[in-house]
């Protein structure tokens, strides 16, 4: 009985610690009063932040009331929503009209060499001028001391990456409706003379009425003619064209090849050039060699071997892709339920309108029967 008593108390003191350490992990994002005053306390040597420069982009002391110097509008940092390369992103809310924004937050600390701030400065200046239904609206910016707060339009159901993943594999009809929205907003994009560069699932966002934003322009670059572009490899590995990998430079028709990248992704739960080692993949991007499942349909199959053809030449324009029979030939819903995010969608529900056509249909017909 004794014994049994001890390994209690054991369980419940493991259990207690457990649940403290769960506590503290969750405290960060409660209101600032109780965590802020020990961190400034924690920063009083000047020269401190100076000696540290890891601990500079780790996040907590960026305070939870941001003022933009230029107009002394008051903002407050909510919780984080993603990571990038410079940059973490957070929700943050204009306390003057509670409007709510993705704020991409980049230290100072983090591009403090030219070059670095000059990628910044680019992004900044090709992404403030777009203005389309499917890009990530650009808002503002501005800076303090301690960083760059870039303000962007806020997505609440996250991106295509996280839909995904929860989802394994996507059904034509969503297929249809997510890429007619990118291949929208790509053609704007292309429009104004500006390649992406760094199309995939995790930047392809989501806002509250599902619809798709084309976003995250820390990559993209402006059209340049075919004897003025730059050579540089960037992207997405698994995505890189072989015209990019060849340093051939990137044009509109390695954006489109990614585009056949992230179809195939959504339809099969996995890129088409994956492997266990990146040469390997980078042998088969050169040969435009993968495999192509016998589940998938043929207008799937056939627009996705066109997208990912190993000449760029003989891919599809955005145009043709929109016109090609895996869009005419399948039904694209107008809307898509929440539900999606996680759910396999029911296109096969009889709602009251379907059953008033069907049975209009019907009766039309048995008129028709009954005249003839």
């Amino acid at each position: 009985m004794e014994l049994l008593r001890t390994i209690t108390k054991m369980c419940e003191q493991a259990l207690g610690k457990g649940c403290g350490a769960d506590s503290k992990k969750k405290r960060p994002p409660q209101p600032p009063e109780e965590s802020q005053p020990p961190q400034s306390q924690a920063q009083v040597p000047p020269a401190a932040p100076h000696h540290h420069h890891h601990h500079s982009h780790s996040g907590p002391e960026i305070s939870r009331i941001i003022v933009d110097p230029t107009t002394g509008k008051r903002y407050c940092r909510g919780k984080v929503l993603g990571k990038g390369g410079f940059a973490k992103c957070y929700e943050m809310t204009d306390l003057t009209n509670n409007k709510v924004y993705a704020a991409k937050i980049i230290p100072h600390s983090r591009v403090a060499k030219p070059h670095q701030r000059e990628k910044i400065d680019k992004e900044i200046e090709l992404h403030r001028i777009l203005h389309h239904k499917h890009v990530v609206q650009f808002y503002h910016y501005f800076e303090d001391k301690e960083n760059i707060y870039i303000l962007l339009e806020y997505c609440s159901r996250r991106s295509m990456a996280h839909i995904l993943k929860a989802r394994k594999v996507l059904t034509e009809p969503e297929v249809r409706y997510y890429l007619r929205q990118i291949v929208s907003g790509l053609k704007y994009l292309h429009e104004q003379e500006i390649l992406h560069r760094d199309l995939k699932l995790g930047n392809f966002f989501i806002n509250e009425a599902m619809e798709l934003k084309v976003g995250d322009f820390g990559l993209a670059a402006r059209l340049e003619p075919l004897e003025h572009r730059r050579r540089t490899i960037c992207g997405t590995p698994n995505y890189l064209s072989p015209e990019v990998l060849n340093k051939q430079g990137h044009g509109c028709e390695s954006d489109i090849w990614a585009l056949g990248c992230v179809m195939y992704t959504m339809l099969l739960g996995r890129p088409p050039f994956e492997t266990t080692n990146l040469k390997e993949t980078y042998r088969c991007i050169r040969e435009a060699r993968y495999t192509m499942p016998s589940s998938l349909l043929a207008p799937a199959k056939h627009l996705i071997a066109s997208m990912l053809s190993k000449n760029p030449e003989d891919r599809p324009s955005l145009d043709d892709i929109i016109r090609h029979d895996f869009f005419l030939q399948g039904f694209t819903p107008d809307r898509l339920s929440s539900s999606c995010c996680h759910t396999v969608p029911d296109f096969h529900l009889s709602s009251p309108a379907k059953n008033f056509f069907k049975k209009a249909a019907e009766h039309i017909i048995s008129v028709g029967h009954q005249m003839g």
